[in-house]
């Protein structure tokens, strides 16, 4: 009941792939991000966020945990990437650590990090001229290692022709070239390209990635961790900005979370996700104070069956394949 939301009771049921949708300003993030998440959060987590108004929760108990696939970014520091984030560069560092020179030179995986024993002594493996300290926004690489982060010796060592240097500056695409035969990295890396992210470059600085790539490299990471059971993911809108091929790639992955005995939880627009839900909770009618209110709950056809919905009518002209799937936002 908090914003706009009018004392709604709402059931989600657990092991499914479950979409909560309507207009903007229905109440959708109201009651997904500011009341569902941060309530679980403190019941299974202790997490400290506070929650909107509320009266009850049930079934809390099982679950294991709540994660929050979010848009929010995944690191402020010029030193975390993609590949830290999603544990790929462990895959890198075990993999150039074992090659004979490597190993003949005595070098551990702290030699291929940047944070670690290879790092570049004179920038100290940030890259930038220490010169140029107060000239964070202009591009001034070190002098002696040419902002590549590494010292010299560690870039001597090669993975067919590429040095961890070179590896860092291909893209998720490149580098699955490179890395097919070997099976850590190459998982980690299909995982990224199956989410959109084939162009993404390795080493690209976390704070320069969008909202929706940092949701789509925290999910990548989610997905190539062991698995887990009873989690309930949350997902904000994470088709924007993919193309209509990789949203089925999304679909296909977030089906696996869900048949790891998880539970998928997304607020979204896109019609093709909405209507391959297990269950709909669509919210409004309309938005504000006309908003908060449970439309409709079940499944995609008992959605587009239903008059009052926004979202059914465009959701039963997409079922009845008159429409492409995107947004049902007026």
């Amino acid at each position: 009941r908090g914003h706009n939301l009018k004392g709604i009771d709402v059931a989600i049921p657990l092991g499914c792939l479950v979409c909560v949708s309507g207009v903007s300003g229905s109440g959708k993030s109201s009651l997904v991000h500011d009341t569902v998440h941060p309530v679980l959060s403190a019941r299974l987590q202790y997490g400290e966020r506070r929650p909107l108004a509320f009266d009850q929760v049930h079934g809390h108990d099982l679950l294991e945990r709540v994660v929050a696939v979010d848009q929010a970014p995944i690191g402020r520091s010029a030193r975390s990437n993609a590949a830290t984030y999603t544990g790929l560069m462990a895959a890198l560092r075990n993999l150039f650590v074992d090659l004979p020179e490597a190993r003949l030179r005595g070098y551990r995986a702290g030699h291929f990090s940047f944070n670690s024993l290879g790092a570049c002594t004179a920038c100290g493996g940030s890259g930038r001229d220490p010169e140029a300290e107060g000239f964070e926004d202009l591009p001034v690489p070190c002098v002696i290692c040419s902002g590549s982060r590494y010292n010299r010796e560690v870039l001597e060592i090669r993975f067919r022709d590429h040095s961890i240097d070179d590896v860092l500056q291909c893209s998720v695409v490149e580098a699955l070239g490179l890395f097919t035969n070997v099976p850590e990295a190459a998982q980690r890396l299909r995982l990224l390209a199956d989410l959109g992210l084939g162009y993404l470059r390795l080493g690209q600085p976390a704070s320069s990635l969008s909202g929706g790539e940092a949701q789509r490299v925290k999910l990548a990471a989610e997905l190539g961790r062991p698995t887990r059971e009873r989690t309930l993911y949350i997902l904000d809108e994470p088709t924007s900005g993919l193309h209509h091929q990789d949203v089925a790639y999304l679909l296909e992955l977030l089906q696996r979370l869900v048949d790891r005995d998880n539970t998928v939880l997304v607020v979204e627009h896109e019609l093709s996700v909405i209507a391959a839900a297990d269950h709909v909770i669509d919210l409004g009618p309309e938005a504000g104070q006309a908003g908060g209110e449970v439309v409709i709950a079940g499944t995609p056809q008992d959605v587009a069956a239903c008059a009052a919905s926004h979202t059914g009518r465009y959701l039963a002209t997409f079922l009845a394949g008159g429409m492409t799937a995107r947004g049902t936002d007026p």
